[in-house]
C-alpha cells in the first residue's frame, strides 16, 4: 500500500440523489431532492453531487431542471452530475433539456455483464461508448465514465478493464469511475487494484465507489486514498442499494483524522444532513452510528463521566462539538455521582452533598426497573427526594389495580402502619378512586379521616414520551388549610398513590 500524503486534498462525490434513492422504499419527491441538493452544495460543501439517473421519470426531469437551474444561478453547474447510459443520443438530450452540464456515462466495466447483460464484446461496446461521447461532447457536457462492476472485472477478466480504459483514453474522459459495485473488495484488494490501475495509467483521473456489503466501505476507502486516489463516491446516512454506499460522515472523518487528508466539507452541517436525508427517506439510522448516532456522544458508564470530570479522559479528538452537538451523560442505573452532577449542569442545579446522593439512587433505582431516565426527569426526581425526608409511619408493601372500560375499577393494597401489616380492597371510578377507597377502609379503623381532594394535576417533561416520569400534585385540604404533595413514577396512577402516602405520612402522627 502507498503512504498517503498528509494534507493532499480528497474530493467527495456526494450520489445520495441517485445511488442513495436506489434504497429499498426510498423516493426522494421533486422539493426534497432540491433540498438536499442545495444543502449538499451550500451547507456541507461537498465537491460534487450526482443527482439522478437520465430517462427514469417526468418526476426525475423536474428535479434535476430545479437543481441545474439553482445550480447554475450560484455559478456551481458543472459540480452537478446525472447518470447516463450508452444510447447515443437519448440520455444526452435528456441531460441537456434539463440543464446538466456532466454526464456520468454507465459503461460495463466487466467482461461478463458485457458479454451476457448486452450481447457484446469489448469492441462493440467500446463503439457504442465512443459514439455517445463524441455525440455528449458536441452537447457541451463534460464526460466521466463508470465502469460497472469494475471490482469484478479487474478480478476476473482484467486485460478486458484495460482494453476498456485504452480504447477511450483518446475521448478526454474528465474522470474514471471504479465502482465496487457488489461491495466484494477487501482493503488490500483495493490497494492492489487501485495501485496497478493509477501506475498503468497516470494520466487517467480516477474516482473510487465503494459499497458497504461487507462493512468494508470506510476501511476501503481509506485503502484507496493511500494508494493514490483523490476522489470517493458516498451517500448520507450510507443509503444504498442492498447494504448501501459508503458514510459520508465516516468517510469524511476517517480521511480527516486518520490520514491527515483535507477536505472540503463543512463538518458542523453533517448532522444536520444526516437527520434531512432521515426525514425525507424514511430510513432511520441507529443510534449507535458513528459520528451521526443519537448515542454516539453520550457517556453512560459512571467511571467514564467521573473521568471526564476530573480531567477529561475519555474525550478524544472525535468530539461532538465538530458536529455541531454536544455531549451528554445518560441517567440509569449505571450513573455515578458524576453522570448526576453534569446533567444538573446543565440546568443550572447545585445539590448537597446527601442529597446528591439520594438522587443518584433512586436514578439507579428506576434504571434498574429498566426506566428510561432524562436530564428532563431530573426536576421531578429532584423534588420527590427533596419531599421524602418525612418519616414514613405508613409503606405501601403491594398494590394490585385492575381497570378497565365500563366497569368499576378495582384495588388490592397491603401495607404496613408503624410496624403493623394491613391488607385492604376497594373499587371506584377508576384506578385511583378504588385505591382511595382501599386506603380509606384501612385507615379507617384508626379513625384517621381523608382529607378533601382540592386539585390533582399531572406533568411530564417537555418532550416526554409515553414511559416518561409523570409528576402528580394533589392539593388537599385539612382543618381549614390546604396544603401540597407531590408524588413520581411512571405509572400515572402510582404517581398519584406515592402523593396520597406522602399526605398520610404528614398528616398520621397527628
Amino acid at each position: 500500500m502507498i503512504t498517503a500524503e498528509q494534507g493532499r486534498h480528497i474530493s467527495l462525490m456526494d450520489t445520495t440523489l441517485r445511488d442513495g434513492e436506489q434504497t429499498q422504499g426510498v423516493s426522494f419527491s421533486v422539493n426534497e431532492k432540491v433540498s438536499i441538493a442545495r444543502a449538499l452544495l451550500q451547507s456541507l460543501k461537498v465537491d460534487r453531487i450526482e443527482v439522478a439517473s437520465a430517462c427514469v421519470s417526468d418526476g426525475e426531469k423536474a428535479a434535476v431542471s430545479q437543481i441545474t437551474a439553482w445550480a447554475a444561478s450560484e455559478g456551481i453547474a458543472d459540480r452537478v452530475e446525472v447518470l447516463g447510459f450508452v444510447d447515443y443520443k437519448r440520455s444526452v438530450d435528456w441531460i441537456t433539456s434539463a440543464g446538466g452540464k456532466v454526464i456520468n456515462l454507465l459503461s460495463k466495466g466487466s467482461e461478463k455483464h458485457c458479454r451476457e447483460q448486452l450481447g457484446k464484446d469489448l469492441t462493440t461496446h467500446t463503439e457504442g461508448i465512443v459514439h455517445t461521447v463524441e455525440y455528449a461532447k458536441e452537447q457541451g457536457l463534460r464526460v466521466n465514465l463508470y465502469l460497472e462492476d469494475w471490482s469484478s472485472g479487474y478480478r476476473d477478466s482484467p486485460d478486458y478493464v484495460f482494453g476498456l480504459v485504452d480504447g477511450t483514453r483518446h475521448l478526454g474522459i474528465s474522470h474514471y469511475l471504479l465502482p465496487d459495485t457488489l461491495g466484494l473488495m477487501s482493503p488490500p484488494e483495493v490497494s492492489e487494484a487501485l495501485t496497478d490501475m493509477i501506475q498503468r495509467f497516470p494520466d487517467c483521473e480516477f474516482d473510487f465507489h465503494p459499497h458497504n456489503d461487507y462493512g468494508l466501505a470506510t476501511a476501503n476507502v481509506l485503502a484507496a486514498v493511500s494508494a493514490g486516489i483523490n476522489t470517493i463516491h458516498c451517500t448520507i446516512n450510507c443509503l444504498g442499494e442492498r447494504a448501501g454506499n459508503a458514510s459520508l460522515a465516516e468517510v469524511a472523518v476517517a480521511l480527516k483524522d486518520k490520514l491527515g487528508m483535507q477536505l472540503s466539507i463543512d463538518e458542523s452541517h453533517i448532522a444536520m444532513l444526516s437527520n434531512m436525508v432521515e426525514n425525507f427517506s424514511g430510513k432511520w439510522i441507529a443510534d449507535n452510528t458513528p459520528i451521526v448516532g443519537a448515542d454516539v456522544f453520550t457517556q453512560t458508564a459512571g467511571i467514564h463521566a467521573d473521568g471526564d470530570m476530573k480531567g477529561n479522559l475519555y474525550v478524544t479528538n472525535l468530539s461532538p462539538e465538530r458536529f455541531d452537538r454536544k455531549r451528554t451523560y445518560a441517567l440509569g442505573k449505571m450513573s455515578g455521582k458524576a453522570s448526576i452532577i453534569n446533567n444538573l449542569q446543565e440546568l443550572g442545579i447545585i445539590l448537597a452533598d446527601d442529597d446528591l446522593a439520594k438522587v443518584l439512587q433512586r436514578v439507579v433505582e428506576l434504571g434498574d426497573s429498566k426506566h428510561v431516565v432524562t436530564a428532563d426527569d431530573l426536576p421531578f426526581i429532584i423534588a420527590d427526594v427533596m419531599e421524602s425526608k418525612e418519616d414514613h409511619y405508613i409503606t405501601l408493601l403491594n398494590c394490585y389495580i385492575n381497570t378497565g372500560l365500563d366497569v368499576d375499577s378495582t384495588a388490592s393494597i397491603r401495607v404496613t402502619i408503624e410496624g403493623k401489616e394491613y391488607q385492604g380492597s376497594g373499587y371506584g371510578n377508576g384506578g385511583f378512586d378504588a385505591f382511595m377507597d382501599a386506603i380509606g377502609s384501612i385507615l379507617s379503623a384508626r379513625k384517621f379521616v381523608l382529607p378533601a381532594l382540592m386539585d390533582y394535576e399531572v406533568h411530564i417533561p417537555r418532550g416526554g414520551k409515553t414511559d416518561a416520569l409523570t409528576e402528580c400534585i394533589i392539593t388537599w385540604r385539612a382543618d381549614e388549610q390546604e396544603f401540597k404533595t407531590r408524588g413520581v413514577d411512571s405509572n400515572q396512577v402510582m404517581a398519584a398513590v406515592k402523593a396520597t402516602l406522602r399526605m398520610i405520612n404528614r398528616l398520621l402522627p397527628n
